[in-house]
């Protein structure tokens, strides 16, 4: 089920939307302009929009501009513009998809359908914590949104100590798993790049607990 906010100056269509929305199991949120959207978006968290171009008060291409500068969820336009500009511009800044009215409700489910799972790929093999990202496709640690160069080793200590996180980790354990089980360590040469990992991290570094006797844990403040 995802939540969606659908947004169009017509009752009927985003009632239309809506009902056919539901009926796929998802949470429906209805706007009738741009400002409205704007106003929800900012305060709620939304998985995809469905968000009409031609709107008083502020149309769908800057309601899209902004909610972009905000986060980055998935759109669908909707517009009675079938002109190869409109189309164009409307993926410059960046729509997912676009539906040129009168439209099939049917055709856009399928198209939701198509980006939402889209979107759930990608999202399950990025594991979030805070402002600490690692994107295991693309090997990529970001903080805060900032690209962090971090060695090979750190990088597998992590993606171990996080998809672990909350459980106490033996130092053999980790040894095992990111130097292999044939490995013959002392523990001077986790404990260094324990140290490395923390410094890469940052103030995230904290959230690795050195457990005495045993080994380690990721686990977030409370």
């Amino acid at each position: 089920m995802a939540r969606i906010l659908i947004v169009d100056d017509e009752e009927k269509i985003r009632e239309m939307i809506g009902k056919y929305a539901v009926h796929e199991g998802h949470e429906v949120v209805l706007a009738c302009d741009g400002k409205q959207a704007l106003e929800l978006f900012q305060r709620e968290d939304f998985d995809l929009v469905v968000l009409d171009v031609m709107m008083p008060e502020m149309d769908g291409y800057e309601a899209l501009k902004k909610m972009k500068e905000i986060r980055d969820v998935p759109c669908i336009l909707l517009t009675a513009l079938g002109q190869e500009y409109d189309r164009i511009y409307g993926f410059d800044i960046g729509a997912e998809d676009y539906v040129t009215k009168p439209f099939s409700p049917k055709e856009l489910m399928m198209r939701i359908k198509v980006i939402l799972k889209r979107e759930n790929k990608a999202i399950s093999n990025r594991i979030v914590v805070d402002g600490l990202t690692v994107d295991e496709d693309a090997h990529i640690v970001s903080i805060d949104g900032e690209r962090v160069d971090m060695a090979n080793k750190e990088y597998e200590l992590l993606l171990y100590l996080l998809k672990n996180r909350g459980n106490a980790l033996t130092r053999q354990a980790i040894i095992s798993k990111v130097w292999g089980y044939e490995y013959d360590s002392d523990d001077r040469t986790l404990d260094t790049h324990m140290k490395l990992l923390r410094k890469d991290l940052k103030d995230y570094g904290k959230y690795i607990t050195t457990i005495r006797g045993v080994g380690y844990r990721f686990e977030k403040e409370v």
